[in-house]
């Protein structure tokens, strides 16, 4: 029988319908190219002057293996206050003011996270860190979200393995409904939602896919999709950029080990990161993790319709076949 489970970080249901669950050669690896461009790729080596400037570069042997520069198409740019009008009792409108930046995280065109050694792990996630520091000294920012879009069914738009970073001048709905899921659960249970997720699913062990002394990655009670995983730094701490560096370090490779097993177990399959870290003058009770998202299924009518998400492969299933792969 499907059961309905609630995510407590943003309090919202999704369905797990466990008769519906698929072998994991049913799921096709992604079968979209990357749109073609008929210039040379602007983010391999040699190509430079093919970006602005960059903003961050973390170099070796007077070779770059880390970049990050400002994105040619912004979303969000420019600074100045989140001012909104009021036209009419209908519509609102502000300016799109902010930051959206490209993080290059290896010079290799064919490379994935789920490829990188320990020490391009490591300047990767000393780029995030930094990056967020620079957008939280920026009053104008209030939020900064971190993504990688790993083929086009992900959102991706060039192969080369890059990720994003967009600091926006608000707190969006995502990150304040995780917000209001970690106060609403410290004052029910007198802890961190995902301190307590930790403790919980260590003692259980049916859905971690890994653990050691620094991170737990596990596919969350609450998945909506298939093979989902939350990585979670086991210490407690709001802000990616206040880790401690060990943690920071450990946290990129379980990431990189999670998506590997899952390209063992399905394939070459498109998936997005997100990072979530709290918003930058905002401390609170935030715990901040990473989000592994596979897209191996298609959002339908249903989950359109009502936001509420269908899981054919429940976690526990999941958890195991990726600590199988």
């Amino acid at each position: 029988m499907s059961q309905l489970r609630l995510n407590p970080l943003t309090d919202r249901w999704v369905a797990i319908a466990v008769e519906r669950a698929s072998r994991p050669g049913d799921f096709a690896p992604r079968w979209l190219d990357v749109e073609p461009s008929d210039r040379p790729c602007p983010f391999c080596p040699g190509h430079e002057e093919e970006t602005p400037p960059a903003l961050e570069t973390y170099a070796r042997d007077g070779r770059w293996l880390v970049r990050v520069v400002p994105n040619l198409y912004p979303a969000f740019d420019g600074r100045g206050p989140f001012s909104v009008d009021h036209l009419g009792p209908l519509h609102a409108q502000a300016p799109a003011t902010g930051i959206h930046e490209v993080l290059v995280f290896s010079p290799d065109h064919r490379a994935s996270w789920s490829g990188l050694d320990d020490k391009q792990v490591g300047l990767t996630m000393a780029a995030i860190r930094d990056r967020l520091e620079d957008h939280a000294r920026q009053s104008s920012v209030r939020y900064t979200q971190v993504i990688v879009n790993h083929g086009r069914e992900a959102g991706a738009s060039l192969e080369h393995p890059h990720g994003q970073l967009l600091g926006i001048p608000f707190v969006p709905e995502e990150l304040s409904a995780e917000c209001r899921g970690f106060t609403g659960f410290d004052h029910r249970h007198g802890d961190c939602v995902l301190c307590a997720t930790d403790t919980t699913e260590r003692d259980e062990g049916r859905r971690v896919v890994s653990a050691d002394d620094k991170v737990v990655v596990l596919c969350p009670y609450w998945s909506a999709t298939p093979y989902e995983m939350l990585v979670v730094p086991r210490r407690h701490e709001a802000h990616l950029a206040g880790a401690d560096p060990g943690d920071l370090v450990a946290v990129g490779r379980a990431v990189r080990d999670c998506l590997a097993a899952l390209q063992r177990l399905v394939g070459d399959v498109a998936y997005n990161l997100v990072f979530h870290s709290a918003p930058h003058q905002g401390e609170g009770l935030f715990h901040w993790h990473v989000h592994v998202l596979p897209r191996l299924t298609s959002v339908a009518g249903f989950e359109a319709g009502t936001g509420v998400l269908i899981n054919i492969v429940a976690p526990e299933r999941a958890a195991a076949q990726l600590r199988g792969a």
